[in-house]
């Protein structure tokens, strides 16, 4: 099985944007599809295009980007990864607790024929804190001016942190957590 607890490797590869396409929701849809069609046992919850590629006319690291419901995480592990490994999917995971088994999040690599990122498959129970992301990316569609402040500072990261991932995404963060912030007060 291919798997990676610390995924070093796909944290050294670089940023890049690329122009919203609106061929990505069909792209999403397409994957969800293909899940739901080729592993029902284990992807018969909901599945979600969340993130820049969800947002249209937001720049974007050129990956779709899904949440995908499962009812056990270490069944995904233990179970899918292996089958989906098989087709190319490259399963990480992070601990609960550093060093100890115990699954807070699983997310897949997809890569085309080149070998580049096309999907992220971030695994998560009906539970997870983590469906808020979809909180964030439905304000975002539907706050055109936020959105393309949200634009502005990825552009900036990207320039910025090519290549160093983490730094990118730190770049975005304070950003994220301000309106989020602002999202929760307002509800």
């Amino acid at each position: 099985m291919t798997e990676s607890k610390y995924p070093q490797q796909a944290l050294a590869e670089p940023v890049w944007l690329s122009d919203w396409q609106a061929s990505w929701p069909a792209q999403a849809a397409a994957e969800a599809a293909l899940l739901r069609a080729r592993w029902p046992q284990f992807f018969c919850g909901r599945i979600e295009h969340f993130g820049s590629t969800a947002i249209p006319g937001m720049p974007a690291k050129p990956i779709i980007d899904l949440l995908v419901e499962v009812a056990d995480l270490e069944q995904i592990r233990d179970q899918a990864a292996p089958l989906m490994a098989a087709e190319g999917y490259q399963l990480f995971w992070r601990p609960k607790v550093k060093g100890e088994q115990e699954i807070d999040y699983l997310w897949f690599i997809k890569r085309n024929a080149e070998g580049q990122r096309s999907h992220h498959l971030h695994m998560l129970t009906p539970d997870s804190e983590h469906w808020q992301k979809l909180i964030f990316c439905h304000y975002l569609q539907q706050h055109p001016l936020v959105a393309a402040e949200y634009a502005r500072i990825k552009r900036q990261a990207a320039a910025d942190f090519a290549d160093d991932r983490q730094a990118y995404n730190l770049a975005k963060a304070h950003f994220i957590r301000q309106l989020m912030a602002r999202i929760a007060a307002s509800s």
